[in-house]
């Protein structure tokens, strides 16, 4: 097990970024998900759009270089590429519902063996809503997820969501630091593990029945 909090989202956004192609527009979601664009490897263009109306999203602003114009969705102080665009929230969420986001990477509280998603509130807790999470699910052609495998020891890859849903059969890629599963028709396929880590391990902290084919690779990260 992976127990360092730091290198774990490290991992899983190195992982994560792998996926993306060149000439997508991606959205990341807040939290973890923002690491995404520090892993994009060099000479691939990828276009970052923020939900609250920026398309052309450049790094994490450095300390003390902050403009406090730059925000993303979750709040933390951005940079703008030189192609880069401001809107309004109708156009951010035209371009979300209108099925233009190539990519959405998004943090979850459960995933289940259907592709079931919840991450948007927790009962008899405060949260300031759901944000564009409903929205970027069922807008974005590629669904990944991307989040720890467990929360608080307990399974987040589930038999069943238990939380509120935020989408219906919408996931396709679930990325955590043990490994890359993919969502089927026929269940979840485990396609990667961590070298650092094992099947069985794996099995003991995932809910969900899990597809073992007999060849699976090594995680790229």
């Amino acid at each position: 097990m992976i127990t360092d909090s730091k290198l774990a989202k490290e991992i899983i956004a190195k992982r994560v970024a792998k996926e993306l192609k060149d000439g997508q527009l991606v959205n990341l979601g807040i939290g973890l998900p923002t690491l995404v664009g520090n892993y994009v490897p060099k000479g691939m263009h990828i276009t970052f759009q923020s939900e609250n109306g920026m398309v052309g999203m450049g790094p994490k602003a450095k300390a003390g270089q902050e403009d406090t114009n730059l925000i993303n969705a979750g709040g933390q102080y951005v940079t703008v590429l030189p192609e880069g665009s401001f809107f309004d929230s109708s156009m951010s969420f035209a371009l979300i519902r209108g099925g233009h986001v190539d990519v959405t990477v998004l943090g979850a509280l459960e995933v289940d063996e259907k592709g079931n998603l919840a991450n948007w509130i927790v009962p008899g807790k405060m949260v300031p809503g759901m944000g564009g999470a409903m929205d970027l699910v069922m807008g974005a052609n590629v669904v990944i997820i991307a989040m720890r495998h467990t929360g608080k020891g307990k399974p987040k890859i589930l038999k069943k969501c238990t939380l509120p849903l935020t989408a219906k059969s919408q996931v396709n890629l679930i990325v955590t630091e043990l490994c890359v599963i993919e969502v089927t028709s026929n269940g979840l396929l485990l396609k990667e593990i961590h070298k650092d880590t094992t099947i069985d391990e794996i099995k003991s902290v995932t809910e969900a029945t899990l597809i073992i084919p007999d060849n699976i690779k090594i995680m790229a990260v």
